[in-house]
């Protein structure tokens, strides 16, 4: 039996941060982003290109493929938690959606405008294989640490992976900073930094595959086969929701805000180089200074909300993101840029930890089918992210302007703002019953 609050499962767990979260720094927020607008900017057609026939807005066309990517994941993962839990092998998910994300990642390297369409879907694979492996990852949460250690414990993988992608991100600067020293190109040290994310990700991804157990077999709980268990299971677990007065509150504030946070993070260096003209190696030194304070965010937060509680802190962090993307449509500097993405790099890590941890709080503590429950929260998070990836590029194509699609996404903060406070004071009147 798996024994919580142990030192070296929750460090091998945490280095699965480590090694996928490289690829949300480089790939999402960096220098992919930078790379596909020069490579597709042609002010003469409006930054049109065309995939498969049909002509999309540059940054659109990518902001609909990340779309779809979490729309495939959202499908997806409850069949294969059904599985995971039937056969208990949650771990094999993890290393397949790894394997599969890490090979996409190193494809990047062969990317040019010319073949437009195979960059695009190895962007929308390695999206799938990052997002798929983190609902195995999280399950694990509840089975390696106790309810008060959880906070930290979440804390420290943001943390572990802020770090491990910082370090990696730095190596890939350097290419990118002085490609003729190697012997490269503006663009081939971009592509050169595709490929060590693909290595990176999967050679430290086996310290937790060595470390961490692959899962107990839930069989007696499953009455359906395999494909449509999976859908009835996330039934399962809502209907149980629904008897869970907090966690049925909670769920669709976390919906609402994480369509702004997660489209935010995955746009943030699309809007620094298209809209400011940002140059690579500016993109990549404001997105470190972003991971670097959002670790010191991510463990502000968890000190804070151990005085005054997670929901209190997370709606005060949901007004700040409101503000910042108000911001976003004012900023017309790099500094004012510099200064937005230091404010963003404090409510991003705290933002995220906290809600990770606050949803495992709320689950029965006696539950055998995590990965169930966390399959439902993966599912909310990537419905989200469908949602505000779309509405951000639609809205980008319709006003052709991408600080109106910063703006709306105003809306989905202040819908979670309202339903956190409601949580907020529902939590309360069961703590003065108490």
């Amino acid at each position: 039996m798996l024994t919580k609050n142990d030192k070296k499962t929750i460090r091998a767990w945490a280095m699965f941060d480590w090694a996928n979260s490289a690829y949300n720094l480089v790939i999402t927020s960096t220098i992919f982003p930078a790379y596909y607008v020069a490579i597709t900017a042609n002010k003469a057609t409006g930054d049109r290109v065309t995939f498969f026939g049909k002509s999309f807005v540059n940054t659109a066309l990518s902001d609909y493929a990340l779309a779809t990517a979490y729309l495939v994941v959202a499908v997806l993962l409850p069949i294969l938690t059904s599985i995971a839990d039937y056969q208990g092998n949650k771990k094999i998910f993890m290393k397949c959606f790894t394997w599969l994300g890490a090979l996409s990642c190193s494809c990047l390297f062969f990317f040019k405008l010319s073949n437009l369409e195979f960059g695009i879907i190895s962007f929308a694979l390695a999206a799938i294989g990052y997002t798929g492996g983190f609902v195995f990852y999280n399950s694990y949460l509840p089975e390696i640490a106790t309810v008060d250690m959880q906070d930290k414990v979440s804390a420290k993988g943001f943390t572990y992976g802020y770090i491990g992608s910082v370090i990696l991100q730095i190596i890939c600067f350097v290419f990118v900073l002085f490609p003729e020293v190697f012997g490269l190109t503006a663009g081939s040290s971009a592509q050169l930094s595709f490929l060590l994310v693909g290595i990176w990700w999967i050679g430290f991804a086996y310290i937790p595959f060595t470390v961490l157990p692959k899962g107990s077999p839930n069989a007696q709980t499953h009455h359906h086969n395999l494909i449509k268990g999976g859908f009835v299971e996330l039934a399962n677990v809502w209907r149980q929701v629904k008897n869970m007065p907090l966690l049925k509150r909670y769920l669709p504030a976390f919906f609402f805000y994480s369509m702004g946070v997660q489209t935010i993070m995955l746009v943030a260096a699309s809007f620094g180089a298209k809209i400011l003209n940002l140059p690579t190696a500016n993109l990549i030194t404001v997105v470190l200074i972003i991971q670097l304070v959002a670790i010191a965010g991510a463990n502000l937060m968890s000190r804070l909300s151990e005085k005054y509680g997670n929901v209190l802190i997370l709606a005060v962090v949901v007004l700040v993101w409101i503000l910042a993307c108000v911001g976003a449509y004012f900023t017309t500097t790099a500094t004012q840029f510099y200064m937005l993405a230091g404010v963003v790099g404090l409510i991003m890590g705290g933002i995220q930890s906290l809600s990770r941890s606050t949803y495992s709080k709320y689950l029965p503590q006696d539950i055998s089918d995590t990965a169930s429950f966390f399959s439902f929260y993966d599912v909310t998070e990537k419905l989200a992210i469908v949602g505000g990836m779309f509405s951000f590029g639609f809205i980008e194509e319709l006003t052709g302007n991408m600080r109106n699609s910063a703006l709306m996404l105003c809306i989905f903060f202040i819908i979670g703002l309202i339903l956190l406070i409601t949580l907020y004071k529902e939590e309360r009147k069961i703590q003065k019953k108490v």
